[in-house]
């Protein structure tokens, strides 16, 4: 037990450190903010998925003390909420494991928790991140407003003709208002997403992973629940006033999850065929349009499941691993 603790205190701290330099430099450089700021999960990803949970912890506990000491306990607060805890929390979801004859299975194997309830959890964590940070800023129409008028002025600087038509204004406050929230909703869980999947390679390439490397175009779909959450948000977004800007989130997170979901689809359906390089890399670059995006996701509803990997026993027999 000592030499276990003496392993898992320096890497949580490692871990940590690295994590807070990641989120320094995120607000030092704002070219590359966004990708700063998700990459600040890597690390923490890393200890708990390779160390377990108490690395996780000491990481987090790290960051936040030097978040505390370096900028203020506002920023650390934020760093934990919006990133570390979702990262600590992925990882100890991704290291849960049980007999698979609890479910149903062989006696000799493990069942360990499925990567579309990971997912589900991740697009809940940052859906419930995003409405504390509108409600921290006092996100609503009158900022928006605010964002759209300052635009108008810098258009209106550079063409002095330019003249805008009011209910073309209108219009374009009522939609940013949406589509603000959605958007960045649906870009941190795909971000966080991608650190999880690099953290999961980076462990396995290690031999350090708890959880065996699974085959992410078979196994990255959504939870049939996750449905009707998602339903839930588009109608949310028809009742106007705070209900749409929450469904707003809810549609970009969960939006995003399926749109992930319905990419791992495509991967999976087009294995081992001859079109398979052109027509993803055409898939990709049409996504970019919504009404391709749409269809993506459409696909990624129609493809619900959830694939449970197991391994047998004895090569789940680790002191770090957790029970579901």
């Amino acid at each position: 037990m000592t030499n276990k603790i003496q392993t898992v205190l320096p890497i949580g701290i490692i871990a940590g450190i690295a994590a807070t330099l990641l989120v320094l430099g995120a607000s030092a450089q704002s070219s590359f903010a966004s990708l700063l700021y998700a990459a600040s999960a890597l690390p923490i990803l890393i200890a708990g998925l390779g160390w377990g949970n108490r690395a996780a912890v000491v990481g987090i506990l790290t960051a936040a003390v030097l978040g505390s000491a370096l900028v203020s306990p506002l920023f650390a607060l934020a760093m934990a909420f919006f990133t570390l805890i979702p990262a600590g929390w992925l990882s100890h979801l991704a290291n849960l494991a049980r007999p698979a004859s609890e479910l149903g299975g062989p006696d000799h194997l493990m069942a360990w928790y499925p990567i579309s309830d990971i997912l589900l959890h991740l697009c809940g964590l940052v859906t419930i991140a995003v409405i504390a940070l509108g409600i921290a800023i006092g996100y609503g129409p009158e900022l928006t407003d605010q964002m759209v008028e300052a635009m108008i002025e810098v258009f209106k600087a550079q063409e002095p003709a330019f003249t805008p038509d009011p209910s073309g204004m209108a219009q374009t406050k009522a939609m940013i208002v949406l589509m603000l929230p959605l958007v960045q909703g649906g870009v941190w869980v795909m971000l966080l997403f991608a650190a999880f999947y690099l953290a999961v390679r980076v462990v396995s390439r290690s031999g350090r992973a708890l959880r065996p490397r699974e085959d992410m175009p078979s196994a990255l779909r959504m939870n049939r629940h996750a449905i009707f959450i998602f339903l839930a948000g588009i109608v949310m977004t028809f009742l106007g006033g705070v209900p749409a800007m929450v469904g707003a989130v809810i549609c970009g997170t969960f939006g995003a999850g399926f749109l992930m979901a319905g990419f791992a689809s495509l991967h999976f359906r087009s294995q081992g065929k001859d079109w398979r390089v052109p027509v993803l890399i055409l898939c990709y670059l049409s996504s970019m349009l919504l009404l391709p995006a749409i269809g993506i996701l459409l696909l990624g509803l129609s493809d619900t499941r959830r694939t449970i990997a197991l391994t047998p026993a004895k090569s789940s027999a680790n002191p770090n691993e957790n029970k579901n």
